[in-house]
């Protein structure tokens, strides 16, 4: 294996890591802000590879670094008729479910004086804000990746600039060939004497300032002579070029030709174009609506990923890839013979996806995931409302242990689900190439 590849890898996992580590401290923090014990803070599940008592909250990292959680005591309020200042023994980490309930339930969280310090008894706004502070960190740090990536960076562009790669000789838009041929005539940009590196700034008096605004300007014009002007080597200069026709590919379906029209014969150079804040803003927010059509429709996706395991069909690009998956990609990245400016392009980008996708699941509104806790704290909240409102009596706090089957049962799903992405990643991976 090439070492590089490796690298890549443990990079990416550390990336995950961190991201997971900001997640818990999302929680972490409003939850000491409003008074709820926080007996640990974990990244990682399994054996705990290393911890540190800090106050009454144990901080470590655990061997398997796919997720964290915080402990937090009185996730449960008592049966109805137990003595209040009990509570149910059950596991408490919202990912921890059926993993550490076997070993949670035979714990005793609250001590006598921490009556006030549980869960359930915090406003329900509180417990919204608690829940909602791990999927909010994941959207900041999507949006600082994004913004190193954006504004940093830059993402690929092609520019109106003379590439290396341009062929001297016109070659029939039918023929899959990049070599010239004796017969072939030379490109009007060769006969105007275009070079590698001219920069195109004008055609015919307008302004350049895009590789599709040359394409535009070009192509429309048709056959005939145009001056053009170009920057080449820092200095401004004008060529008289006299344009062919010439049928293309259409820019919108490359199946289809576009019949003569106007053909200088220079190919773009792709380029890191530098983006502002603002239009960090609404690339998250594209990339938002495309993360939440994707979690809408992830069932059917999920059988996707089934068919690419187990009956070897190509894995959909757009499909969802797993944390086994993802680290492959950061391999196969940091493996590969981009320049370092792409690499680290890429690999922000894929932790900045990762981020957002992390944050947005967490927000379905099912246990145990964020968003079921969040649920359960605005119908909380609505209750609450309603018995002001009508002058009743205030209602009991909501029991999400009622609940719980269910969630046994979608934790179960979500353990079938990351095993088969696991799997899938290992048997079928997607790659960056493929």
């Amino acid at each position: 294996m090439n070492w590089l590849y490796l690298v890549g890898i443990i990079i990416f996992l550390l990336g995950l890591m961190f991201s997971i580590a900001l997640h818990e401290i999302g929680h972490l923090v409003p939850a000491k802000i409003f008074g709820v014990k926080v007996t640990q803070y974990m990244v990682g599940f399994g054996s705990t590879a290393w911890s540190r008592r800090r106050g009454e909250t144990e901080y470590g990292i655990k061997w398997i670094p796919f997720g964290g959680y915080i402990r937090m005591i009185g996730m449960l309020p008592p049966r109805p008729g137990d003595d209040p200042g009990k509570l149910r023994s059950t596991a408490t980490g919202p990912w921890q479910g059926l993993i550490e309930s076997a070993r949670d339930a035979a714990q005793e969280e609250v001590r006598p004086g921490d009556e006030d310090r549980v869960f359930y008894r915090k406003k329900w706004w509180q417990k919204i804000i608690i829940m909602s502070g791990g999927p909010l960190m994941n959207f900041v740090l999507a949006f600082v990746f994004f913004s190193i990536l954006l504004v940093g960076i830059g993402l690929p562009t092609w520019a109106p600039i003379v590439s290396p790669e341009t062929s001297t000789c016109v070659i029939p838009a039918t023929e899959q060939r990049t070599t010239c041929k004796p017969t072939d005539r030379p490109t009007p940009a060769a006969q105007a004497g275009l070079k590698p590196g001219d920069r195109m700034v004008s055609f015919d008096g307008h302004r350049i300032a895009t590789w599709d605004d040359a394409t535009r300007l070009i192509r429309s014009h048709g056959p005939g002579p145009v001056e053009l002007g170009v920057v080449r080597d820092g200095k401004p200069l004008t060529l008289d070029v006299t344009l062919i026709a010439q049928d293309r590919p259409n820019l919108q379906d490359p199946k289809k030709l576009d019949k003569n029209v106007g053909f200088l014969g220079v190919l773009p150079t792709e380029v890191m174009q530098r983006q502002s804040l603002g239009q960090v803003v609404g690339y998250m927010g594209e990339l938002t609506a495309r993360v939440a059509g994707s979690l809408v429709n992830l069932p059917e996706k999920m059988v996707g990923v089934w068919h690419a395991a187990f009956s070897g069909e190509e894995r959909d690009p757009e499909g969802p890839v797993g944390v086994v998956g993802a680290g492959r990609m950061g391999g196969e990245i940091l493996a590969s013979d981009l320049s370092n400016e792409k690499k680290i392009a890429i690999f922000v980008n894929l932790l900045a996806g990762f981020n957002l996708a992390i944050g947005m699941f967490n927000l379905i509104p099912l246990l145990p995931l964020d968003g079921g806790h969040i649920a359960g704290g605005i119908w909380e909240g609505i209750k609450r409302a309603y018995a002001r409102i009508m002058r009743r009596p205030e209602p009991k706090y909501v029991d999400i242990a009622k609940v719980l089957p269910l969630t046994y049962a979608i934790a179960l799903v979500m353990m079938v689900m990351a095993g088969l992405l696991v799997y899938a990643d290992l048997v079928n991976p997607l790659t960056l190439t493929g």
